[in-house]
């Protein structure tokens, strides 16, 4: 056993154990721990998502930094953390986040791969009930221990929606020509905007769909999150 287990896989387990005694369905388990792991994780998305709005809002002084003072590294870092500390951006706050999710991500992975495995019980703690079986199936149609295509589908969708909702304002030239950061600005966004979603796809079309189900959960959770910090902040 080593500390990964004991402080996020096995927590992680016995959560959805439990869940699953309360509510009686696999899937519903799932949904469950997903948000309870979203609410848990709220203040950390939350101030990213401020800090991305905010960010999305001084892109015209930052590029206008960069511009005039791109000769002059040092000053240009300079007034670009000026310009951050004025307006209470932590460039590092998007990168904590993604620091915390990924273990998080990485046990449930392991909880939803191997937890419907014989043996996987014995992980119970003592306090926890032992349901003597897990019945895999999501409201009595999907069985959450294979693959489902139409959830990477739907996680792929939501992937799409997510990044759109970030994706900064891109300034309106008038019909003028566009300069080459500009151009590559403006490819990069496209690029992730249909990237990301089509490898969400790749990713979860031949795993268990235990693992699409949380995806699709965390997605809905993360666009209404989004939306209502967004319209708060506008």
């Amino acid at each position: 056993m080593n500390i990964f287990d004991v402080l996020i896989y096995h927590p992680l387990f016995n959560i959805l154990i439990v869940l699953y005694q309360w509510l009686g369905d696999f899937g519903l388990a799932v949904i469950a721990l997903t948000i309870l792991i979203r609410f848990l994780l709220y203040p950390l998305a939350a101030n990213a998502v401020r800090m991305q709005k905010i960010t999305a809002r001084i892109q015209p002084r930052m590029k206008e930094i960069q511009e005039k003072y791109k000769n002059d590294k040092e000053k240009q870092a300079l007034l670009m953390m000026q310009l951050w500390k004025e307006h209470k951006i932590n460039p590092m706050s998007s990168f904590f986040l993604l620091l915390v999710q990924l273990p998080i991500l990485w046990g449930l992975y392991y909880v939803f791969w191997n937890g419907m495995k014989n043996g996987s019980l014995s992980m119970l703690y003592d306090f926890v009930p032992n349901p003597g079986a897990i019945d895999p199936m999501f409201l009595g149609a999907v069985s959450l221990s294979e693959a489902f295509p139409p959830f990477a589908i739907a996680a792929g969708i939501l992937q799409f929606i997510q990044t759109k909702m970030m994706a900064p304002a891109m300034p309106d030239k008038n019909g003028g020509e566009k300069s080459q950061s500009e151009r590559f600005a403006a490819m990069m966004q496209t690029q992730a905007l249909y990237v990301f979603p089509a490898v969400t796809i790749l990713i979860f079309w031949g795993l268990p769909s235990a693992l699409g189900l949380y995806w699709i959960a965390s997605g809905v959770f993360s666009i209404i999150q989004q939306y209502y910090i967004l319209k708060k902040n506008s």
